[in-house]
């Protein structure tokens, strides 16, 4: 473990993360323009696929951040059985749920039931498959649908906010499902389909395309919306939520359903819209 992971455990959290907020929305032109031009610096930001490439056109830092593509920039896989990637970034780790296990890294592991924060919701997961997707400061901050899918239910669950970087992933036990998270349940034809936006250190907040900002919204017991009967459907490659800052979204899919592409392992790059699965059936 880096010194800087374990530093992570005593820092106050929350309160970096409000502070982070409060920095991200800033309109003051000095403040949002040396945030804009340090990350795109350090990281590298390809301005290019931007609708807007003039880093000086966004009012704030978080509209830079959560900044759309052009058009075309990103197309989903031609192949109507593929499950689309949902966002940019890199593979942690993907592979089976086994008896109802995430793998997180080597000797490290946790729940679906513990991600989820429900043992029922779980329960179709138990033998299924997973893809845990990180997304550095660089990358597009937008997650979109791998599939078709009716909202039924959005779950805030209140944690920490450890970093998700590779130390961290390697280091802090069970640390998806220990971070601040908004699981999206959806049903899909194929059953149901989980998306999990975990949240990090800095991350100052999540929103989602039906109900706005969701994270931050602080507290101490987990928190459940019925989406049952409000009809909100979001077809295969729509946007469905964003991050304020870089992150991890983990796609859950039950048993049989489909396969995970064998291109990913972790590590490996990858883009929105590309193959993430294909349908068994």
């Amino acid at each position: 473990m880096s010194l800087l992971t374990a530093f992570t455990y005593v820092l106050p959290h929350r309160a970096l993360s409000s502070i982070a907020r409060s920095l991200a929305y800033s309109t003051r032109p000095g403040v949002k323009q040396w945030l804009i031009d340090t990350v795109t610096r350090k990281f590298g930001v390809d301005l290019s696929e931007a609708a807007e490439p003039d880093p000086r056109a966004y009012p704030s830092f978080n509209a830079f951040f959560t900044r759309a593509l052009k058009p075309g920039a990103r197309v989903a896989d031609a192949d109507p059985r593929s499950l689309l990637m949902p966002a940019d970034g890199r593979i942690s780790q993907c592979g089976p749920i086994v008896d109802g296990d995430i793998f997180q890294a080597k000797g490290r592991s946790f729940t679906a039931a513990e991600l989820l924060g429900d043992d029922q919701a779980a329960a179709p997961f138990a033998d299924g498959s997973f893809a845990t997707v990180y997304l550095s400061p660089r990358d597009y901050h937008r997650v979109h649908m791998p599939w078709t899918g009716t909202l039924r239910e959005t779950v805030h669950v209140p944690g920490r906010l450890f970093s998700v970087g590779p130390d961290a992933v390697r280091s802090v036990p069970r640390l998806f499902a220990r971070n601040e998270r908004l699981v999206c349940h959806f049903d899909t034809e194929f059953g149901p389909m989980a998306l999990v936006m975990v949240g990090a250190l800095l991350v100052s907040g999540v929103e989602t395309v039906w109900s706005g900002v969701e994270i931050p919204r602080y507290g101490d017991a987990i928190t459940v919306k019925d989406y049952r009967g409000a009809g909100i459907v979001l077809e295969r490659f729509a946007e469905m939520a964003r991050f304020n800052y870089g992150s991890t979204v983990i796609v859950l899919l039950p048993k049989g359903v489909a396969e995970l592409s064998p291109a990913l392992s972790a590590e490996t790059p990858v883009r929105l819209g590309q193959v993430l699965a294909t349908r068994s059936a």
